[in-house]
């Protein structure tokens, strides 16, 4: 028990790491797991999330890679009436939080998370069991942000593996998404603007066609700082640039649309 600490929460028994704690995530009063010291998700997990929600049903299987402790699939649990949600992680410790966290939720018949690098999915010898090539209808990703070579590394070493390229890079993402899907399967992922041509160019080279671009600002009247975009594989040529979303209004809180992705649960979903 030397690194343990037992919690009760609401009566049940929950098992937290040192330096973890326990946070409700807003959604249908599911709980995750973070260690604060390492890395906690933020609002871009949330609107991939909202946004990769649609149109998806109780048989369409997903894929978030670079799934962290489990935050977009939890939600995603939340607003579909998906049965098979799938989180590939890199990071022991991050999928060892997601796998507790998928049990202290109850949703071990929805959530399966596996420990494996997103570079080796592409690679038929290499890749994680359990993820059969065009078998998911969607695939989401919150990938790390940095380049490999670029930015402020962090002496975290958790924290740098999150927002830096290290084994895997745009292409593999996308190599990884397009190998997942099926023949008209969905690709979401949040990132950084500066990012655009880079992401357009490694999502066109494995068959992955943009269809859906929003770009993300703190409040409307400042520079875009979060990108979503929806591609589809073997999809026609046309992308479609949907109205810029603030997260803020002119009162400093959350504007309205942030607040009613909080609230919304997708149709079909299960609440």
């Amino acid at each position: 028990m030397a690194d343990m600490a037992d919690k009760m929460t609401n009566g049940e028994e929950t098992i937290l790491r040192e330096g973890e704690r326990l946070d409700d995530t807003g959604f249908h009063g599911y709980r995750l797991i973070q260690k604060p010291e390492e890395f906690c998700y933020g609002v871009d997990a949330v609107l991939l999330a909202d946004f990769a929600a649609r149109n998806v049903g109780p048989e369409d299987g997903i894929c978030d890679l670079g799934t962290g402790t489990g935050i977009v699939p939890l939600i995603l649990a939340h607003k579909t009436e998906s049965r098979r949600i799938v989180g590939v992680e890199i990071q022991r410790d991050s999928w060892d939080r997601a796998c507790r966290m998928t049990a202290l939720n109850g949703l071990e018949d929805r959530l399966t998370f596996l420990w494996g690098d997103v570079a080796d999915i592409a690679a038929p010898e290499r890749s994680p069991k359990g993820l059969v090539p065009g078998s998911f209808r969607l695939v989401t990703s919150n990938p790390p942000y940095m380049a490999g070579p670029s930015g402020l590394k962090s002496e975290n070493e958790a924290k740098r593996i999150a927002r830096h390229e290290t084994t895997a890079g745009l292409r593999e993402f996308a190599a990884a998404a397009a190998r997942l899907l099926d023949d008209r399967g969905e690709f979401c992922l949040v990132h950084r603007p500066s990012r655009l041509a880079d992401i357009l160019e490694s999502c066109r080279a494995v068959r992955l066609e943009p269809k859906e671009l929003r770009l993300v600002a703190p409040r409307l009247e400042q520079k875009p700082n979060i990108l979503l975009l929806r591609c589809r594989k073997n999809g026609g040529a046309e992308l479609k640039v949907l109205p810029t979303l603030a997260v803020y209004g002119d009162d400093g809180r959350y504007s309205r649309e942030i607040m009613e992705i909080y609230e919304r649960i997708s149709p079909g979903s299960r609440d």
